[in-house]
């Protein structure tokens, strides 16, 4: 199950106002997301927000097609309140006001992932 970080420039010295922003978020209405064509496209496991200086990292675990969890997340009303409480903390604007700008977004701002260990892939001891 595999996890992707989405990076935000954020203004620095602001993380307590962030950390509140985040505080309050609604949950997505379901974790479970489907493809472009309606069939089931994996499920959100969980998520991780950290903050420090002038960078924010939204961490997801997920299962399935990460390209489905953008849309799924576009559609969630929850996510855009966060936007709109989080603008005036953004060193750089971006337009995710339409569910092809908000993942657009998701998807420029996808981390590269250089590792990804779990106990499922730790050797077995003999």
């Amino acid at each position: 199950m595999p996890y992707a970080a989405i990076t935000y420039r954020v203004k620095p010295g602001h993380e307590d106002e962030i950390a509140a922003i985040f505080a309050e978020f609604q949950r997505v209405d379901t974790p479970d997301y489907s493809a472009g064509d309606g069939q089931s496209a994996g499920r959100l496991l969980g998520t991780g927000v950290f903050v420090k200086d002038d960078v924010l990292v939204r961490v997801i675990h997920y299962e399935g097609e990460f390209a489905a969890v953008g849309r799924h997340m576009a559609a969630q009303r929850g996510v855009h309140v966060l936007e709109e409480k989080l603008a005036p903390y953004l060193a750089e604007q971006r337009d995710t006001t339409s569910s092809e700008g908000f993942a657009a977004y998701f998807r420029n701002a996808l981390m590269r992932s250089v590792s990804q260990l779990t106990v499922d892939t730790h050797p077995t001891q003999v």
